[in-house]
């Protein structure tokens, strides 16, 4: 025995009708793109819950090319079905409806902008003055904002810069006082040279070295007394000249 064919009613429970229609609603748009690919078909899906919100399918992404599509299709359709009589008196109204609102439109910019003024009574003066007084409110309220807006982000950059001239200012010290610790170690270090060299000058004037010649032949006591009396003379030179240096 068959399955009976199941009547179709709003579902009571709150719950269970949002669980069938989420589940329904994923359906519908699957075999939408389905069709789209297999049939290589233009698809457009527009759902609306019942509590307004909207899920919408279009194949390749393209819903207003469909929408425009489908209302040259509806206006084609019009187009077609203008013989008839009743069609046509429904257009002629139409016309004249979207005519005169259009004429109000025109009229009503051009009084906004201060023309077509002579017409009016001191009534509708006043009430225009109304509706520019308002229309001027929310303009000053939105450059206000605006004004605000661009205050507050120029002060965080202001302040980014701040910090930024604080980090710069504190790298740029550091390597000052890098670079005044290394001067100062290569002013001592050449001190230190200067020392060394002249306590290196003042013993060799101390203590000069001897001459081989002259150490052999007083060794040797080869020149005799007159060796003796010019080798003393030449430690006496010396000497002296130590002395003349302090």
């Amino acid at each position: 025995m068959g399955r009976g064919r199941v009547q179709l009613k709003m579902i009571e429970n709150k719950i269970n009708r949002q669980v069938t229609f989420s589940k329904r609603r994923s359906g519908i748009i699957k075999k939408a793109h389905e069709i789209s690919v297999l049939c290589d078909a233009e698809v457009a899906l527009i759902i609306f819950s019942h509590r307004g919100k909207l899920f919408d399918f279009a194949s390749d992404s393209c819903m207003e090319k469909i929408l425009e599509r489908y209302e040259r299709y509806c206006y084609a359709e019009k187009q077609l079905a203008s013989n008839d009589p009743d069609a046509q008196v429904n257009w002629t109204f139409d016309y004249a409806k979207l005519k005169a609102k259009l004429d109000l439109l025109q009229r009503n910019h051009r009084q906004y902008l201060g023309q077509d003024l002579d017409a009016l009574n001191l009534k509708e003066l006043q009430s225009l003055e109304q509706q520019l007084d308002v229309g001027l409110k929310h303009i000053r309220s939105k450059k206000n904002q605006l004004m605000h807006d661009s205050i507050s982000e120029l002060q965080k950059k202001e302040r980014s810069m701040e910090e930024q001239n604080k980090m710069l200012t504190k790298k740029i010290k550091e390597k000052g006082k890098a670079a005044t610790t290394e001067t100062q170690q290569m002013q001592w270090q050449q001190q230190q040279q200067n020392h060394q060299d002249v306590a290196t000058s003042s013993d060799y004037l101390i203590h000069p070295p001897v001459p081989l010649n002259m150490s052999n032949s007083y060794e040797k006591e080869q020149g005799g007394e007159g060796s003796r009396n010019d080798l003393n003379l030449t430690l006496e030179s010396n000497c002296w000249a130590h002395h003349s240096l302090f």
